[in-house]
């Protein structure tokens, strides 16, 4: 006889802030993958350093949502403004789920794809903007052109990848790393 397996939906855990160890559900997409605990506090111990600790006044992008776990992770920390953007369905919903039930007031959450956000976008400028587009594809190389328009001066453009990445200057590299087969980097927007 053979047993059946439960499939349990997959959850991520915020790491830090007013949300600390919460467990948020992850949609059930194909393709969606959650940026890594290990990955998210490295990333988070890095901004805390660079910010020094102040959050309040920042505003974040989060471009390619997904699970929403880098988004709702800086807004656990206390950013003012968090703009995420996704345009499938499913995880479009459980990312406002999420925010409703934790009323994260400050998440705005737009149901679009990424590259038409971009060019709709007005004057906004972000103090991070984070990049986690699926990997295998060319949706980063289509979006970095248009990271000096949305990057406020000094501000931090975080990349995750399944291969090492650049920016052009003004663009520096001031951290980067790998957990397993994920590359992230964190670049300043130096004017």
């Amino acid at each position: 006889m053979v047993k059946a397996i439960k499939n349990t939906p997959q959850k991520i855990r915020i790491i830090g802030g007013s949300l600390k160890r919460m467990q948020l559900p992850v949609a059930d997409v194909p393709g969606l993958r959650p940026t890594p605990d290990r990955v998210r506090e490295t990333l988070f111990n890095w901004i805390q350093h660079l910010w020094q600790g102040q959050y309040a006044d920042k505003a974040v992008l989060d471009l390619f949502a997904g699970t929403g776990a880098l988004g709702f992770e800086a807004a656990s920390r206390g950013v003012s403004h968090v703009q995420m953007v996704e345009p499938h369905p499913k995880a479009l919903q459980n990312l406002r789920a999420i925010r409703d039930k934790f009323n994260l007031s400050q998440v705005r959450i737009h149901s679009h794809d990424a590259l038409l956000v971009l060019n709709r976008m007005d004057a906004s400028r972000f103090d991070l903007v984070m990049l986690d587009p699926p990997f295998q594809s060319d949706l980063l190389e289509q979006v970095k052109p248009f990271l000096p328009n949305i990057t406020k001066p000094n501000g931090l453009v975080y990349i995750e990848s399944d291969k090492p990445q650049a920016l052009p200057a003004p663009f520096e590299l001031i951290r980067e790393s790998k957990a397993g087969m994920v590359f992230f980097h964190l670049f300043e927007y130096v004017e």
